[in-house]
């Protein structure tokens, strides 16, 4: 189920109107660990970075569960190899207020590690993400739109001329190694 987020509802409102737009942000992920007997599933979130200059461009950084971003704005707090487990098992932390101005957008996806062969979304059970901020859910989705893919993006975070950010939900399967979903994972989706 997805929920998305009205920013014109005046819960993003300062005391001069002025929508302050989002800060602080979670994405979460879930899946069961494989069958008893079965090579672990793993799955990492990934968020790559773009410039102000070039927002559809080749991304300037990308931050996944072996990286973190230069200035330390995005990194992961949580990592599972195995989806092993209670709830969110990987949760990466985007501190877009704290992002340079030269950031104009900021693309969140997740992938699936093909090391034990081919598998896709439909192959993972009970796959699910959440975007939050504080205790605020943003979106929330199943991938079960993305079944047949083994990458997808998830969320597009984009700053507008006054500084604020928004999110945008971008669910689009990805079929690739994840190396090259890192690469592309910007051009999945464009506004």
């Amino acid at each position: 189920m997805r929920v998305p987020y009205e920013f014109g509802s005046g819960e993003a409102a300062s005391v001069s109107g002025v929508s302050r737009g989002l800060a602080k942000v979670q994405v979460k992920l879930r899946w069961d660990p494989s069958p008893w007997g079965e090579a672990p599933r793993h799955l990492d979130i990934m968020a790559a970075t773009y410039s102000a200059e070039e927002p559809h461009g080749r991304p300037v950084y990308v931050v996944h569960t072996e990286s973190r971003s230069p200035d330390g704005t995005i990194n992961m707090s949580r990592h599972s190899e195995t989806g092993q487990g209670l709830g969110f098992v990987e949760v990466m932390v985007l501190e877009l207020d704290r992002l340079a101005s030269s950031y104009a957008r900021v693309v969140v996806g997740v992938a699936i590690h093909q090391d034990q062969g081919v598998l896709t979304f439909g192959d993972i059970t009970n796959a699910g993400v959440l975007v939050a901020e504080d205790y605020r859910e943003l979106m929330t989705d199943d991938l079960t739109r993305v079944a047949g893919s083994n990458a997808t993006t998830i969320a597009q975070f984009t700053r507008d001329g006054s500084g604020a950010w928004s999110l945008q939900e971008t669910v689009r399967g990805f079929d690739g190694s994840p190396t090259a979903f890192a690469a592309e994972m910007g051009n999945v989706w464009q506004s």
